[in-house]
């Protein structure tokens, strides 16, 4: 038994699981603003509304800006509203600092 908890990595104080650590973690990232880019080079804001385990991610209200070749320029975003972005195309994710910063106050 004593090999089994060493393989799935030190026990926490709290007696909360990692994988329920994880999913708390996911709960608050819920309704964030994400900035997700992609492998093609395009980059997707929205609100994060659900993962799975395959790490797929789905954004309401979203927007696609395209790769600009001009670093001043961003261009006009394109809405999307509900977009599904499949894990393997995640080359990064971002929350963005304005909404982390609304729930500081609780």
């Amino acid at each position: 038994m004593a090999s089994m908890i060493e393989e799935n990595g030190p026990s926490t104080h709290s007696g909360v699981s990692s994988s329920s650590q994880a999913r708390l973690k996911l709960d608050g990232l819920l309704n964030k603003n994400m900035r997700i880019r992609m492998t093609d080079g395009r980059t997707l804001v929205g609100l994060f509304l659900c993962t799975d385990r395959d790490c797929n991610v789905i954004l309401g209200s979203a927007q696609e800006f395209l790769k600009s070749t001009d670093t001043f320029s961003q261009g006009e975003p394109r809405v999307l509203g509900l977009a599904m972005i499949p894990g393997h195309h995640v080359v990064s994710i971002e929350v963005e600092a304005d909404s982390l910063e609304d729930t500081q106050g609780f």
